[in-house]
């Protein structure tokens, strides 16, 4: 049976995965952020995030609710400050997405309306994989990544971690990118990208 869960975060992203949450008729306990957000579905808000640990951490889930529009370190610091304390978080994957059987996912991995995700595809922890995004066979997504809305990604495709795909981007089968990169929206990515770049443009090219 699952767990009831906590949403962090009161913005936008978290307004689409309490739709998602809802639709799967999951018990919501409520929400943190650093202020309240009355629109937010009438959920309770508990407080601030130190609100989380009223609640014993084998009790509940966390859903993590803040999306990015760049590479921030915000998200992969509250998933990790939570992991070690001994918190879970859930897998959010909405009924719209198809998932191949070999698919593997690691923990705290939102899927949007409309995603594909074919053979062997990999998607580490704490990764956003956006409404109608395509990840081909024997991809790879690294920790912590935001692959944007309308992304293509061909076969073979490596991801690093904390990476930033913008929206409506294609990448070619077999190319790897490097871990902390920022692809602008609507690119197109044709040769392997190292750490810490930011590239746009078609073909991509560092900016």
């Amino acid at each position: 049976m699952s767990k009831p869960v906590i949403m962090i975060g009161n913005g936008g992203h978290a307004a689409v995965l309490l739709e998602i949450l809802i639709a799967q008729k999951r018990k919501i306990l409520g929400y943190t952020a650093p202020e309240q957000n009355k629109s937010l579905f009438n959920l309770p808000y508990l407080g601030t995030d130190e609100a989380i640990k009223l609640y014993g951490k084998n009790k509940i889930d966390l859903v993590l609710g803040l999306g990015t529009v760049s590479v921030s370190l915000h998200r992969k610091a509250i998933f990790e400050a939570f992991i070690a304390h001994g918190y879970s978080f859930a897998n959010v994957i909405h009924s719209a997405a198809i998932l191949s059987p070999s698919v593997q996912l690691g923990q705290g991995i939102q899927i949007m309306a409309g995603a594909i995700l074919q053979t062997n595809a990999k998607i580490s922890d704490n990764s956003i994989i956006n409404t109608g995004t395509i990840i081909e066979h024997d991809s790879s997504i690294g920790k912590h990544s935001h692959i944007a809305p309308g992304t293509t990604l061909s076969g073979g495709v490596l991801i690093g971690e904390n990476c930033h795909i913008g929206t409506g981007t294609s990448i070619i089968q077999g190319i790897s990118i490097g871990d902390g990169t920022l692809v602008g929206a609507g690119s197109v990515v044709v040769n392997d990208i190292v750490k810490n770049k930011k590239v746009y443009g078609v073909p991509a090219k560092e900016v």
